[in-house]
């Protein structure tokens, strides 16, 4: 039987083998020397490509390159060339169809892997979001994979198990990230004491534009003039130099300040500042680590912490915004000047009437006039006052579900006995783990608990460590792939459903419909996937999907240039194109509309920046609105400027 069986496998093997040929020899060979040979065979091979030679069957990568190269330039109708000899349509209908169903059946066979479990590690998008909710850390600052290399992605994917490598370099970033990761979450063993910090002078900036307001201002205010958009920034950031080192321990912290908007309404042209009068202007406050440059100027970690509108007259504001240890607050201006070094001459010159007419030149001289005479809108800040650390509960969040109900007793005494550390592995591996613990998992976290107490560390220390070593576990890194009878284990589908939705751990109702075996009913399998798709945390499934489907991560990657394109950096366009994208597809999910809204569509939702580069009409409000196009032609995502972008 089981030799008549290979026969039958090797006979079928060479049928299709013998089958490919003859359609080849019908369809495609025929075609190429009759259209292509001249310019692609052994004469000449324009573009090093030779088709005389072609094999009949696609059987390696190299080949799959040409067919798939034939099948382009068929498509686009840029191959024969215009000059040359055409196919009719319908041999060009009958060559397209043959090399498509030919490729589509090399990646049927070569692209996958059937239905086996391949083992995937968690991508770094994924990883994040998993410390964050297993230790209930706020991650605007803190990201624990700036180091580790890049994920590698199939077809723009990030999430596929066969390119997701785990390296010795990466083992050693998983090592340095637990570190840091639990020692955020046990923070300090004892409250923090609320410290209040207040600056009301020598309010310095940055040197270009000190010189001006030291004759000007007395430092008595921090002064806004540019966007973060700009090339050499003047007065786009203000910091608070006194406090450069930041703040003390990581936390919540109420910032007061006194704040006006200056020349809101001035005699200049709009068009000329690019400023909308009527629209109110607006402060940011971003962080700033004096480590990681000048705080003048950009740094690589600087989300948006808040937004407001700032009145004409002089108000007192206040907000609370976290801050991890050692950053500091500084002030943005949202929709300010664009490039306000090279304003300061092209202001002179199209208002000389209002400038003094001294005789001196060049950029020192310009600065010193525009700033003292002119009325460039502004916003200035002239108290600031810091306090905190504030918490929403003490002990933390993070640190009940490092220790448990017995939290505070054992940050008190900083210690806890083996009995303790055995109940409270169970439940933390358990969630870390995403899957019920056995006793082996407990025991060998306890191996390095019992080593560091045997080397003189305090058991709360102990304990730590073995947290930390957790989170190297592949157990952790891994997701968790179990199966029954060739089907998903209801652990496995609970992760797998988790993480393609929120791209990260599941949460208690997920895990205790999987221990029950609930969750693999149909009913309540569906009822979980709406639950999820409701919850705010299916952003990044959004974030996700659009970032592979359509390659948004790229967006920005190849910004455009400064000169031609101003309007790109003066008001944000990169990351308001990418919002629009998320918000249409977000709000096709929130509403189940019809997919063809993908390709046409009578509404979008747009900022007044990007209302403007689409040229309708603007919402009232400065955030996103959903508006009505009336231009089919920006309807659907073929119209959206993020696709066009990318």
């Amino acid at each position: 039987m089981r030799a008549s069986l290979t026969l039958s496998v090797l006979w079928l093997s060479l049928s299709l083998v013998i089958s490919n040929a003859a359609s080849f020899n019908d369809t495609l060979k025929p075609f190429l020397g009759k259209y292509c040979t001249d310019c692609h065979g052994p004469k000449e091979q324009k573009g090093d490509r030779r088709f005389d030679v072609l094999p009949p069957d696609i059987s390696d990568h190299n080949t799959l390159a040409d067919y798939q190269d034939i099948l382009d330039q068929l498509n686009l109708s840029e191959m024969p060339p215009g000059k040359a000899t055409q196919p009719s349509d319908a041999e060009r209908s009958a060559v397209i169809d043959w090399l498509t169903s030919r490729i589509a059946r090399f990646h049927r066979q070569h692209g996958g892997v059937g239905t086996q479990t391949v083992l995937r590690r968690l991508n770094a998008r994924e990883y994040r979001n998993t410390l964050r909710d297993l230790l209930h850390l706020d991650m605007t600052m803190f990201d624990p994979t700036t180091k580790f290399p890049k994920d590698q992605s199939t077809h723009q994917l990030d999430n596929i198990g066969n390119t997701l490598i785990t390296s010795g370099f990466l083992l050693v970033q998983y090592l340095e990230a637990a570190e840091i990761a639990i020692d955020k979450a046990l923070l300090t063993r004892s409250k923090p004491p609320v410290q209040k910090w207040n600056f009301t002078d020598n309010l310095r900036q940055q040197p270009e534009i000190d010189q001006v307001h030291r004759r000007t201002t007395l430092y008595k205010h921090l002064t806004l003039y540019d966007v973060v958009g700009a090339d050499k920034h003047e007065g786009a950031y203000a910091p608070i130099h006194a406090f450069k080192e930041g703040v003390p321990i990581d936390g919540f912290y109420e910032i007061r300040f006194e704040a006006q908007a200056a020349n809101r309404i001035n005699p200049y042209d709009p068009e000329f500042l690019g400023m909308d009068p009527q629209e109110p202007l607006r402060l940011g406050i971003v962080p700033g680590d004096h480590t990681a440059g000048q705080l003048h100027k950009p740094q690589p970690v600087e989300p948006l912490l808040t937004e407001m509108d700032i009145a004409d007259e002089t108000r007192w504001y206040s907000v609370r915004v976290w801050m991890d240890k050692g950053f500091t607050p500084r002030f943005t201006f949202r929709n300010g000047l664009m490039d306000v070094r090279s304003l300061y001459r092209r202001l002179i010159r199209k208002y000389p009437d209002q400038f003094p007419k001294d005789g001196r030149k060049g950029i020192v001289a310009d600065r010193y006039n525009a700033i003292r005479y002119g009325k460039m809108p502004q916003i200035h800040i002239n108290e600031i006052e810091i306090k905190g650390p504030f918490y929403e509960s003490w002990p933390t969040a993070g640190q009940r579900a490092l220790l448990g109900e017995d939290c505070e007793d054992i940050l008190t005494s900083g210690s806890l006995d083996k009995e303790q550390m055995q109940t409270l592995l169970r439940t933390f591996l358990a969630r870390a783990y995403r899957r019920p613990v056995g006793q082996d998992d407990i025991d060998r976290i306890m191996q390095v608990v019992e080593t560091r107490m045997e080397q003189g560390h305090g058991s709360l220390d102990a304990y730590a460590d073995g947290l930390k070593a957790a989170l190297c576990s592949p157990h952790f890194i891994y997701l968790d792939q179990t199966t029954s009878a060739d089907r998903l284990s209801a652990t496995a589908l609970a992760t797998r459903l988790s993480y393609f939705l929120w791209s990260t751990m599941p949460d208690d109702t997920l895990r205790e419909l999987a221990a029950s075996g609930a969750l693999k009913k149909p009913d309540v399998l569906r009822s979980q996937v709406l639950r999820l798709l409701e919850d705010k945390r299916s952003a990044a499934f959004v974030d996700g999907f659009l970032g592979s489907w359509l390659n948004l991560r790229a967006l920005g990657s190849t910004p455009p240039d400064r000169s031609a394109f101003r309007d790109f950096y003066h008001y944000d366009l990169g990351t308001a194109m990418r919002r629009e994208t998320q918000l249409f597809t977000r709000h096709l999910i929130n509403e189940n509309l019809d997919i063809i809204h993908f390709l046409d569509s009578d509404f979008t939702f747009v900022n007044k920046p990007l209302a403007r580069l689409y040229g309708i009409d603007a919402p009232e409000s400065t955030t996103f609105q959903k508006v009505a196009i009336n231009d089919r032609r920006r309807g659907g995502l073929f119209g959206q400027s993020s696709i066009l972008t990318v």
